[in-house]
């Protein structure tokens, strides 16, 4: 019994005094609608309906129970209508995590345009590097960036793929020597990232040339904007995104080394509980990022 389906049918009948009609205005055959009372009145234990060849009326419990139902099925229609304006027009609470470097570099500044767009959209964002459980911390969407994507239940939208380089400063490659191949990197102070899936391991290609370096150093940390400032002040090099220290490059505050060869990707993605009945605040949200970060 498609329960929902019945208290309809029920109420229909009951207001309308017809099994006929009850069945004219909601598109039921005369059995469908003979079919959907009987099967509730069998849940119920209990018969609603008096009904013969000529005339039906409901019984005491019958009464009882079509003035509960007729309440629920208004609050349910209510409830409907309260979402309308939402779907319309975006609105309410977004809940967003994202990493800090990405969203301070690449997005922040874009926020306020986005919310002068959507006047009743109240954005709460987060800046967390760490994983977020999006269904038990109660979350619309997270912005995260990975090498590797884990496997979930979970939508993931590719906004942009960050190129890495691999860089010092003057002072530091003045004291400690410039690289001349990956496995000179072995003698060198590397500052890690360690929230890194790789942070200890770093890989290099040419051509069809591939090679994997353990490297080691004396400073590890979970911010990118922190090995930036350990760069700029001399302490090691490091594997960094290139849009992180761009104008640093263009300066020359720091310099790129093996050039010639090519760092892995990090691919950053929006994550989403699913494509289904997506809320029109996220869908809205999630085409301001594709366009914020899609020209990285």
């Amino acid at each position: 019994m498609d329960r929902l389906t019945a208290l309809n049918v029920f109420r229909h009948v009951a207001e309308l005094q017809s099994f006929a009609e009850a069945g004219r205005r909601l598109g039921l055959s005369p059995a469908a609608i003979s079919k959907n009372i009987a099967e509730l009145e069998r849940h119920l234990s209990c018969r609603l309906i008096h009904r013969t060849t000529r005339r039906m009326a409901l019984t005491e419990e019958g009464r009882l129970y079509y003035r509960q139902v007729a309440q629920v099925l208004d609050d349910l229609d209510e409830a409907d209508r309260s979402l309308f304006p939402m779907q319309a027009t975006p609105s309410g609470v977004l809940r967003v995590s994202a990493p800090t470097t990405v969203t301070l570099k690449l997005l922040s500044p874009a926020i306020p345009r986005f919310l002068a767009q959507y006047p009743q959209l109240t954005l709460e964002l987060d800046l967390d590097d760490r994983r977020v459980d999006l269904v038990k911390e109660g979350y619309d969407l997270a912005i995260r960036g990975s090498d590797r994507l884990e496997d979930s239940s979970l939508i993931a939208r590719k906004l942009t793929s960050l190129e890495h380089v691999l860089c010092g400063s003057p002072a530091y490659f003045q004291g400690a020597g410039i690289p001349t191949r990956p496995a000179d990197l072995a003698r060198h102070n590397c500052i890690q990232f360690s929230l890194s899936s790789h942070s200890d391991f770093w890989e290099f290609s040419r051509g069809s040339e591939r090679i994997g370096v353990s490297i080691d150093g004396r400073y590890k940390v979970g911010s990118s904007l922190a090995v930036r400032d350990a760069l700029l002040a001399g302490f090691g090099l490091s594997v960094i995104p290139r849009v992180y220290v761009e104008d640093d490059l263009l300066s020359g505050a720091v310099v790129p080394v093996l050039t010639e060869w090519s760092l892995p990707l990090t691919e950053v993605y929006a994550v989403y509980g699913s494509r289904v009945h997506l809320a029109l605040k996220v869908r809205v949200f999630l085409d301001f990022v594709s366009r914020a970060l899609g020209g990285q």
